[in-house]
């Protein structure tokens, strides 16, 4: 193993290619200025290529590259490192939210995630091809079918094309990760991270406990949670029931949240303006929207902005169900980034039980909740269709004596906080758990009450002590700033303006003319 370094280095350039000569755990590191997204500003860093074996279990396997970024601490005397794990599957190892002052004292390293990052992008064509070929009954067994036969194709050209699919895993992910620790001469590091990144996290501590300082994981996800337990995303509407009783502008809505969302169900709007509604798709949007309890982009996939969808139909007003019928299947193509998303959820036991019936199980339509499972329903349809890894993770919990935190919203619909507390707190010897009353998943987690959450982080990276003093309740704010009913009938008086503008247009037009007619005409004459 050696680690070598060059001139300057651009982000762009590393981890695309394995050095000549390169052996697996060579890193060739270079200078650089690395750009946060999160501060906004860029630190000076170290941008490298790390060479690793494409399948670690095959004593014959090719090497792949993979990039790795270090941020180098700020201040003096740095502790700890924090080696970082993004949410996904299907998103870049990444840090792209605030680091909260964090870098004054510790390195910051990504090691991009293999099948996504560097050398070897694992994409999927044919899942996308599959979606758009399929113009209703998007969660049908048939549709599911079509999309599971568009996986198989993919899984069949990759093995053409030389992939080795059974190394691409999150038990390799790891090991990527250790190579680095190695290369870059760290004793024991931190893992922090969210969501998916959580899985990962826990997994390295149990697989190599003695690299590991402290873990902080946001939105925890323990083993078997990749799938969406239709009854616990029952009992986070429930509790947005309750928050809606408490609120003043909800509350003149409807007296009983839950109540009117289930006579909606029953009784889904089929059309509006002409636009055929899909109630598989209105539900699918809603169960992304609960996620996140606050809004954090410009589009408004968040819980409340899905109840307020849902609070118009049942006020006779179905433009914003109508609008996610008319725009999911535009999106759902590249929703996801198919290969690593696939290749990590077959790596795992969570989608590959044989004595399941995931199709019945996550349905949409069975009168037992509200909105079923729909995005598990989604892609547990296609697991099929994906070759599952032999490199499987550990499906149990492990008991760790590792100095643990684990940050939760009480209104998570994605990783609910009561997992972590009830699976995963009772084999923590040194664990911790803060549950930030109405708060959602990740990005609520990030973009709101700062100073809490700096003091948080740091606190407990420094010392190991909890200070969760400065956070306060967060009720879900219901009263929406961008609804999709709001969206919809804004697109409806853009293309009333023009048409209308169409018709004055050729009005004007045809009068000219009948005009100029009219008047050679009369000259003729």
């Amino acid at each position: 193993m050696t680690i070598s370094a060059t001139g300057v280095a651009q982000e762009k350039d590393y981890g695309s290619v394995v050095p000549a000569g390169a052996r697996a755990g060579d890193l060739t590191l270079a200078p650089c200025n690395v750009h946060l997204e999160g501060d906004n500003r860029q630190y000076a860093g170290d941008c490298g290529t790390l060479v690793v074996p494409e399948n670690r279990n095959d004593p014959g396997s090719r090497l792949i590259a993979l990039p790795v970024t270090r941020v180098n601490a700020t201040g003096k005397q740095p502790l700890e490192p924090l080696f970082w794990f993004q949410g996904g599957p299907g998103s870049p190892n990444k840090m792209g939210y605030p680091t909260d002052g964090l870098l004054e004292r510790h390195d910051l390293v990504m090691v991009g995630y293999r099948a996504l990052d560097g050398q070897v992008h694992i994409q999927c064509p044919e899942i996308s091809d599959a979606l758009r070929n399929v113009d209703k009954d998007y969660l049908g067994r048939d549709s599911l079918n079509r999309y599971a036969e568009g996986a198989k194709a993919c899984v069949n050209r990759l093995a053409v094309e030389g992939i080795d699919l059974d190394g691409y895993s999150i038990n390799q992910t790891i090991e990527d990760n250790e190579a680095a620790r190695k290369a870059l001469g760290y004793e024991r590091i931190n893992l922090f991270g969210n969501s998916y990144g959580t899985r990962v996290q826990m997994l390295y501590q149990w697989r190599h406990p003695d690299s590991i300082h402290r873990n902080v994981m946001v939105a925890v996800n323990p083993p078997g949670h990749f799938i969406f337990d239709p009854q616990s995303l029952e009992r986070i509407l429930q509790k947005y029931s309750r928050f809606c009783q408490q609120d003043a502008y909800c509350s003149s809505r409807t007296p009983d949240l839950y109540a009117t969302m289930q006579q909606v169900e029953r009784n889904m709007p089929r059309s509006w303006m002409g636009i055929d509604i899909d109630p598989d798709l209105v539900k699918f949007i809603t169960n992304i929207g609960w996620h996140e309890s606050l809004g954090t982009s410009a589009m408004p996939l968040h819980a409340p902005a899905a109840i307020d969808m849902w609070l118009d139909a049942a006020e006779g007003d179905a433009s914003g169900m109508a609008l996610v019928s008319l725009l999911a299947p535009l999106i759902l193509p590249e929703a996801f980034d198919w290969g690593h998303f696939f290749s990590m959820g077959g790596s795992v036991p969570d989608f590959n039980d044989p004595d399941r019936d995931y199709l019945a199980e996550l349905a949409t339509d069975t009168g037992d909740t509200v909105i079923g499972s729909p995005l598990s329903l989604f892609h547990a349809g296609i697991m099929p269709g994906w070759t599952v890894s032999t490199d499987q993770s550990v499906g149990e919990v492990q008991a760790s004596d590792i100095e643990t935190l684990m940050i939760g919203g009480t209104l998570d619909g994605s990783t609910p906080f009561e997992y972590a507390r009830d699976e995963l707190l009772p084999h923590l010897s040194n664990g911790h758990q803060v549950v930030i009353k109405g708060q959602g998943h990740t990005e609520t987690f990030w973009y709101s009450q700062d100073e809490a959450r700096a003091r948080l982080l740091n606190t407990y990276f420094e010392s190991g002590k909890v200070d969760d003093s400065l956070f306060v309740d967060q009720p879900p704010l219901f009263d929406v700033d961008t609804s999709w009913g709001g969206i919809a009938k804004a697109l409806l008086a853009v293309v009333i303006v023009v048409l209308s503008a169409i018709a004055l247009v050729t009005g004007l037009v045809i009068r000219k003319l009948l005009r100029n007619s009219s008047y050679r005409k009369t000259v003729e004459a």
